[in-house]
């Protein structure tokens, strides 16, 4: 047995079951071992980065890591913007970095490169393997760094020549370390904070944004009448009929400050204070009132779903909570086709706990206001603000819950980062529904030309953030991945398009035309 095998039979115990792949010739050993182990599905990407995205998605919801296979340094960086959004997420991860063999670096060959340069921005672990005898330990090592609470990125590297030569075997599972208990004090300081007289808002992320966490956070809004929020882009949050609903933070700065202009008391549950996304002339970065106490009821590493049942409890919370989400369908829309008729749309026919990768950027926002009472189902957003997740981290997703239907809303400048994860949709079946929001324009970027004070753009400042000439043809790259492809101009044709996409089963694109 080879270091390679030993190292694939490692990651295969230690529950990692898919790898998605992008190889080249210094991966060729883990690559021929794949025939040799059972239980590791192989998953190609055209493209590094839809390769990433893929794993952020599949750990998202599968709760566990997948593998990359990349290839040396530039496979690597390839692949950073969608592992800066996986970061961001807190997202297993493990990847799998091909290197030239430990002889051959003297030699900078072409291919030579800083791997662990380019690692180190993103991930959380790092380790180069010296020897093929190594091997496996590493990979179940780098296993349980991913899996450590409240996840993250573990980049194991791995010299060609440690992947060929011979090793021992592979190496046993080793144990995960899971979110930490939080302290009585933390409980009882927030329980007082909240008895105190003043507006409160307990700020949600991670594991607590799924439902258990949210029924807590409901009965404490129900005692307390606390406001249950949620970050602008968490990466994944449980919402419709039956669940508390969360509000979301607002995305511009001077909206950030009006949100909490008037909370006195702010609870921090595995999240971080509110920010402005960028630094604008004349406007806050940090947009929380000077006044206002903050408490960190549970940090991001910690049990936040606990913390927040102990807290109800402390509290003497009713069992019930407060602000559930009916379910309240809305009617198809007649009249003009645009962000918020489509997102009717979405939402009449969104299948009981469909999962929607959201990218949908400037034309979101119609979407995620009429699916919170549609049927239940998980929101994933674009966590790190690296446009080009949504393709994907939607095929990830499908990949990890295959009887589950993905809805991919994006932008259509956004999803042009990484559409070969249409291709590899197509190529594995997967059960994706791409709502692709044609507007030919990169629009979030007009407005905030405005916003930093760059003055009077002219014709060739604009041009830079136009998508025409030419337009891009959605359907045709559609149809050239393998993907059903229709383009719709109207609220009736898109209904129909979207129900039929809905009912079928296999990858379909619709290009909104808005």
């Amino acid at each position: 047995m080879n270091g390679a095998e030993s190292l694939v039979r490692t990651l295969v115990a230690s529950g990692v079951e898919v790898c998605f792949t992008n190889p080249g010739t210094s991966e060729m050993h883990f690559v021929a071992a794949l025939d040799k182990v059972d239980g590791m599905r192989a998953v190609l990407g055209l493209f590094e980065g839809a390769v990433t995205g893929m794993a952020d998605g599949y750990g998202r919801m599968a709760e566990k890591p997948a593998a990359t296979l990349l290839h040396l340094g530039p496979g690597l960086s390839n692949g950073l913007a969608n592992l800066h959004n996986a970061r961001r997420a807190a997202t297993p991860i493990v990847n799998i970095v091909g290197d030239h063999a430990t002889y051959h670096a003297q030699y900078d060959a072409p291919l030579a490169s800083d791997i662990q340069g380019f690692a180190r921005p993103v991930s959380g672990w790092i380790h180069s393997s010296p020897s093929p005898k190594t091997v496996a330990a590493d990979g179940a090592r780098a296993v349980q760094a991913a899996r450590a609470a409240p996840g993250q990125i573990a980049t194991l590297i791995l010299p060609a020549d440690t992947a060929w030569l011979d090793a021992d075997g592979p190496a046993p599972a080793l144990p995960v370390q899971g979110p930490a208990s939080v302290s009585s004090q933390a409980i009882d300081g927030a329980a007082e904070a909240l008895k105190s007289s003043g507006k409160s808002v307990i700020l949600v992320r991670g594991e607590a944004l799924k439902k258990r966490g949210l029924a807590a956070a409901g009965r404490i809004a129900a005692k307390t009448g606390a406001r249950i929020m949620c970050d602008t882009f968490a990466p994944r949050l449980e919402r419709g009929a039956g669940i508390v609903a969360v509000e979301r933070i607002p995305y511009f700065a001077e909206q950030i400050v009006d949100t909490f202009k008037d909370v006195e008391k702010l609870i921090l549950v595995g999240a971080k204070p509110p920010v402005s996304f960028f630094a604008y002339p004349g406007k806050p970065s940090w947009c929380t009132p000077e006044s206002c106490e903050i408490r960190y009821l549970a940090h991001a590493h910690e049990d936040g779903v606990a913390a927040l049942e102990a807290l109800a409890d402390v509290l003497g919370a009713p069992k019930e909570p407060a602000l559930v989400a009916p379910l309240n369908k809305p009617a198809l829309p007649t009249g003009r086709l645009d962000q918020f008729s489509a997102g009717q749309i979405i939402a009449h026919y969104l299948p009981e706990h469909a999962i929607i990768s959201d990218e949908a950027a400037t034309s979101g926002l119609g979407a995620q206001i009429a699916t919170a009472t549609a049927n239940p189902h998980d929101h994933l957003s674009l966590t790190g603000g690296s446009i080009g997740q949504g393709l994907p981290l939607a095929t990830g997703a499908a990949i990890a819950c295959p009887d589950r239907k993905v809805v991919c809303l994006h932008g259509d400048g956004g999803a042009m980062y990484t559409l070969q994860a249409l291709w590899t949709q197509a190529r594995e079946k997967l059960d994706v529904v791409n709502v692709i929001y044609a507007n030919r324009s990169y629009a979030i970027l007009n407005i905030e030309l405005a916003r930093v004070g760059a003055g009077n753009p002219g014709p060739k400042a604009l041009s830079m953030l136009d998508l025409h000439n030419p337009e891009l043809n959605w359907t045709s790259l559609a149809h050239g991945m393998g993907v059903e492809a229709v383009r719709v101009e109207t609220v009736e044709d898109f209904a129909d398009a979207f129900a039929s996409a809905v009912k079928a089963k296999g990858p379909r694109l619709i290009e909104v035309m808005i």
